[in-house]
């Protein structure tokens, strides 16, 4: 059985869109259905305008002076752009930040094994967050790490673009690699 959430007081939002009798100014710059300029009325004239057409009196640019309304149908005008931001997400792609940790002291099959791994999260248009720990006397000796972030970075050739050059924090050292042309071609 699922655990109940507990209850959301936050009140739901609401459509910040002012239409119809919500648009309280004196005078609108008014769109018609057509997308034609009719020019700056009063708000009661646009009113009765969009009545006569059965269309609603919608603010499209509510900071402008006059503040622009369009002649609509609102909930299609609400259907449409809810589709625009569905088709907006569907084409976003997401990118994941993958870490890989090293030591100073690393034996060389370990790091072949863990470049292994950054070539493989490479390949599959991950972001690769490469950090070194230092400890107790390591800390001494940046200049191990950096040159281990270098030999990485060397050894995957065009696979992998440098994002953020190596940097010291405390006792880590840490680089972040994007994914190169060459990963994207395969």
């Amino acid at each position: 059985m699922p655990v109940p959430r507990r209850f959301d007081r936050r009140p739901p939002d609401r459509d910040q869109t002012r239409i119809n009798e919500r648009i309280r100014v004196p005078k609108v710059r008014l769109i018609g259905a057509d997308s034609e300029q009719i020019g700056v009325v009063e708000t009661a004239e646009a009113m009765r305008i969009a009545r006569e057409a059965d269309l609603d009196l919608v603010e499209v640019a509510p900071d402008s002076r006059p503040p622009v309304c369009r002649l609509l149908d609102y909930s299609k005008y609400k259907y449409e752009q809810e589709q625009k931001a569905k088709q907006a997400r569907k084409h976003q792609q997401q990118v994941n930040v993958r870490e890989i940790k090293l030591r100073p002291k690393i034996a060389d099959h370990d790091y072949e094994t863990k470049k292994g791994h950054v070539e493989r999260f490479l390949r599959k248009k991950d972001k690769v967050k490469v950090t070194i720990m230092f400890r107790g006397r390591e800390q001494a000796h940046p200049e191990r790490g950096r040159m281990l972030l270098e030999r990485l970075f060397t050894d995957l050739g065009e696979l992998a673009v440098i994002e953020q050059a190596p940097q010291q924090e405390g006792r880590n050292m840490h680089m972040v690699l994007a994914p190169g042309k060459a990963a994207s071609t395969t």
